[in-house]
């Protein structure tokens, strides 16, 4: 059996960036990616890349000109309630929207350079030792980093919690034409049916987009034509599409960060933003913090730690939000404060696609108009 300091379960995102963690932080350290893939390979995604993202992948060392190349910035959002209130602005910071056919395979390519190996292999058993984890009785390694996504082999195994019912969504994406959208802007177009919902429109920069719909899962899952007819519903002008599908665990609270000698990463934390399904900032800044942590004394306390420093309040806010919003007016109104206030604008993406929490500025402007009351002080 083969020792390995560590042992990474998927080489996606949160996989690759936990990797080139570990070797930053410990460049002599033997490190491991499985998976069972063969890459470059698609993966379901929006693919949308926020500042935040890429923040954490330049502290690493990665180059970010390298990773983005052949995608264009998107400066503006436009931004679709429930109810039709429409908010359009532009960014703080320019997001990106990277295929994670590309994006995926750099960032393997990152954590191979810094001196990770890669392993074809698909998972199926794990066993914990007093020295560590057993992977297939052909691996063995003192702390094992699960971030092999919503299906996550490592996160059963280890007896790690699932997400609970009411807390997963689905989607279906496809790829198109850009022509009936502009290149530079990003776009939700959020429904009262099926709430909470909406679909998206992600230019990539190359001429074409990221297309999709997507519907927190009730009692039972959503065909796929009612999801490929949602779609179509709220984006009438989009032409039919090739699309595929995937789950999506939404963040609670407090993340299940994994058990013992067995870390969890990404999705297979069920790290999901409830309020957008955003999920790569999680996947990367996750990934980042526990392949550092697997490199101290004590991986586990360290990761949940760390963790906790770096996203805990601000997953309380948003598992907070994704309560209050479980019905659509709530939504209505943030979507006003947006269009009215650049500053409230910029917080609600702070907390979609970062780690930004409620300020009290942004509740006043949220719920002043709701009480009939005026002169919010924030500027924009």
């Amino acid at each position: 059996m083969t020792v390995w300091d560590l042992i990474v379960v998927g080489a996606g995102p949160a996989g690759s960036t936990a990797a080139l963690a570990a070797m930053r932080a410990n460049p002599a350290a033997r490190v491991v990616m499985l998976d069972a893939a063969e890459f470059p390979r698609d993966k379901v995604c929006g693919d949308g890349v926020a500042p935040q993202a890429l923040d954490v992948l330049a502290a690493l060392g990665v180059d970010i000109a390298t990773l983005t190349a052949d995608t264009a910035p998107i400066h503006n959002l436009r931004l679709t309630s429930p109810r039709g209130v429409t908010a359009a602005r532009q960014f703080a910071r320019p997001a990106s929207v990277v295929p994670r056919e590309l994006l995926d395979a750099r960032l393997l390519t990152a954590a191979r350079t810094a001196g990770a190996e890669l392993r074809q292999h698909r998972v199926r058993s794990l066993t914990q030792t007093a020295s560590g984890v057993d992977i297939d009785g052909a691996f063995h390694a003192r702390t094992v980093i699960g971030a092999d996504g919503a299906e996550s082999v490592v996160r059963r195994q280890c007896g790690a919690r699932s997400a609970k019912a009411g807390t997963i969504a689905i989607a279906l994406r496809g790829y198109t034409s850009a022509d009936p959208w502009p290149a530079g802007e990003q776009r939700l177009v959020m429904a009262a049916a099926h709430w909470p919902a909406y679909a998206w429109v992600f230019p990539i920069g190359d001429g074409t987009a990221n297309v999709g719909y997507g519907e927190l899962i009730r009692t039972n899952p959503p065909t796929r034509a009612h999801l490929t007819q949602r779609l179509h519903e709220l984006l009438p002008d989009c032409p039919p599409l090739d699309l595929r599908g995937h789950r999506l665990p939404l963040s609670p609270g407090r993340p299940n960060a994994g058990q013992n000698h067995v870390l969890l990463a990404g999705d297979a934390a069920s790290l999901i933003n409830p309020l957008t399904g955003e999920g790569i900032y999680y996947a990367v800044l996750s990934g980042f913090l526990a392949g550092t942590a697997a490199m101290s004394p004590d991986p586990a306390d360290q990761y949940r730690r760390s963790l906790r420093g770096e996203l805990g309040r601000h997953l309380r806010h948003t598992d907070a939000l994704a309560r209050l919003t479980r019905t659509p007016r709530l939504v209505d109104l943030a979507t006003r404060a947006a269009r009215d206030h650049q500053r409230a604008f910029d917080d609600l993406v702070e907390i979609g696609l970062g780690a930004g929490t409620i300020s009290p500025a942004l509740a006043g402007a949220v719920l002043k108009p709701a009480l009939n009351v005026s002169g919010w002080t924030g500027k924009g």
